[in-house]
């Protein structure tokens, strides 16, 4: 990404330069602290996160909660923002009534500067282990967790964890550097902080928990112990969604601040945020910006990954072979409409878990219009990034439950079909397609092992051939789905329709 020049830029001298219409921050910056350490700095973080909290600021005036960002891998978030003092413009983008495209800019005042690890891991574990510290939260995808995805298990062989266990002064994984930091906090007799994640997993301040203490205990026990006791890991539910930024993005955006931002991000209007209340150092009034503070969040956490993270799948990879590139052009498409609607309504919704005040009708209403923002161009491709970390949480542990009740899973089936489908690399418009995943290389292996299997197969049943050797894959499907003939015979059957009439004419003889 090319960096525009320094003449221009946003930066805080500037900011008294911007258009009326533009908010931005009315605390004193300087006297902010940074009170969190955020993994993983992204546009997810910076639409919604730091969004709320730069709300929260405002409301109570406690500015012990500026944002310490951290890049666990590229520097490019750092080297957009440290030009512009940390300051980015969030645009907020939908349709009026009439179709129009409209947008709201603010400019984002609380995160005080990014770091990135690979280039000074010492800093990192420093600014963890900083007494003003008191929350670390973390949005570094599901690939983050070095975990089995099917069971949840700490893998003990992930690359990471090996080099982190054996440098932890010099940590590369996430459980290394909050592992790492919270060994230094308790050697300097500092108070316990809140690990916080804001990840698309099930319970993922349990899962977060279960990790970092298996971590902790292969390096100290005593240290395992104190985490345990100490610190806390509240469950959250997070709902906003955010596209990658676009060079025409940030061409809209400069023309409206009439300055250069060289990284601003967008997102749409809806935003939720379900948090537990377990804070064992404090939190900020996050309540102001729409956060929402329960006893229990996991059944909001089941709620979002099943309902829209799990729809958002099945759209995005249906739509991506089908060569509809954005979700609203895929949504728009009636019989994928159709099929997300009734998906929902028949297949996700009998799953879930009561849920006092919610009108689940009107939620998936909801739901279908948020998918269908035009202002948002959000890419099928991009959703469909790291299906081997999303299926078993957005869509196989709906498939259970429904095989467990005897009830039928052939929507279900058509997703989990789509998603083998797309894993071929090419769409049905002949467009070849990278597989972006951290299991690309096992998943390759499979594809050609299911090939193999269904040439050896009897050509009726090839396809069943090829879904028992994916569904033998335990790192996705885990130890039972693969000897489920339900299973297997349902996602074959969508799987042959898919191969043999393709995405359009799957969907319209679906029921």
């Amino acid at each position: 990404m090319e960096l525009v020049s320094a003449v221009t830029r946003l930066n805080a001298e500037m900011l008294a330069a911007l258009p009326p219409a533009v908010a931005r921050a009315a605390y004193d910056r300087a006297a902010l602290e940074a009170g969190i350490v955020h993994l993983g700095v992204g546009a997810f973080q910076r639409g919604h996160l730091a969004a709320v909290n730069e709300a929260a600021l405002h409301a109570s005036g406690d500015l012990r909660w500026g944002i310490a960002g951290v890049s666990l891998r590229s520097p490019d978030t750092r080297d957009a923002l440290a030009p512009q003092d940390g300051l980015y413009t969030l645009t907020l983008r939908d349709v009026d009534e009439a179709g129009t495209p409209r947008a709201s800019l603010q400019v984002i005042g609380c995160l005080l500067g990014v770091q990135v690890a690979p280039e000074d891991p010492a800093a990192v574990l420093a600014r963890i282990a900083h007494p003003a510290t008191r929350i670390v939260s973390l949005t570094v995808t599901e690939k983050g967790y070095c975990h089995d995805p099917a069971t949840g298990a700490l893998r003990a062989d992930h690359p990471d964890v090996l080099h982190d266990l054996a440098r932890p002064d010099a940590p590369r994984g996430t459980l290394g550097f909050v592992v790492s930091g919270l060994r230094l906090r308790q050697l300097r007799g500092l108070a316990p902080v809140t690990l916080l994640s804001l990840d698309n997993l099930p319970s993922n301040g349990h899962l977060l928990r279960g990790l970092v203490l298996d971590f902790a205990q292969r390096v100290d026990p005593q240290l395992a112990r104190w985490i345990a006791e100490h610190c806390s890991f509240p469950c959250s539910m997070v709902d906003r969604i955010v596209p990658r930024t676009t060079d025409g993005d940030r061409a809209q955006v400069n023309a409206a601040l009439g300055l250069e931002d060289a990284w601003p991000v967008v997102g749409e209007r809806f935003l939720e945020w379900v948090v537990e209340d377990d804070f064992a150092a404090g939190r900020p009034a996050w309540d102001a910006g729409g956060a929402r503070f329960v006893p229990d969040a996991r059944p909001f956490e089941t709620l979002k990954l099943r309902m829209v993270n799990g729809a958002h799948s099945a759209l995005a990879y249906l739509g991506a072979m089908a060569g509809l590139d954005t979700v609203d052009r895929a949504v728009a498409t009636p019989a994928l409409h159709r099929y997300l609607d009734r998906l929902m309504r028949e297949e996700i919704a009998p799953t879930l878990p009561a849920l006092p005040g919610l009108d689940l009708d009107a939620y998936r209403q909801r739901l279908l219009e948020r998918f269908a923002n035009p202002a948002l161009a959000h890419r099928t491709a991009q959703i469909a990034m790291d299906g081997s970390q999303k299926l078993p949480q957005r869509l196989l542990g709906t498939v259970r439950e429904r095989l467990a009740a005897g009830a039928p899973i052939d929507r279900l089936a058509l997703a989990v079909a789509a998603w083998l489908h797309y894993l071929r690399g090419i769409d049905e418009l002949g467009r070849r397609h990278e597989i972006q995943d951290p299991l690309a290389d096992a998943l390759a292996e499979r594809c050609a092992a299911a090939e193999r299997a269904a040439a050896a197969a009897a050509p009726a049943q090839a396809n069943e051939a090829r879904v028992a050797v994916f569904a033998a894959f335990a790192p996705v499907f885990g130890n039972d789905l693969g000897s489920n003939p339900r299973f297997v015979s349902a996602v074959a059957a969508q799987l042959r329709a898919l191969r043999e009439l393709g995405v359009h004419k799957t969907l319209a003889d679906q029921p």
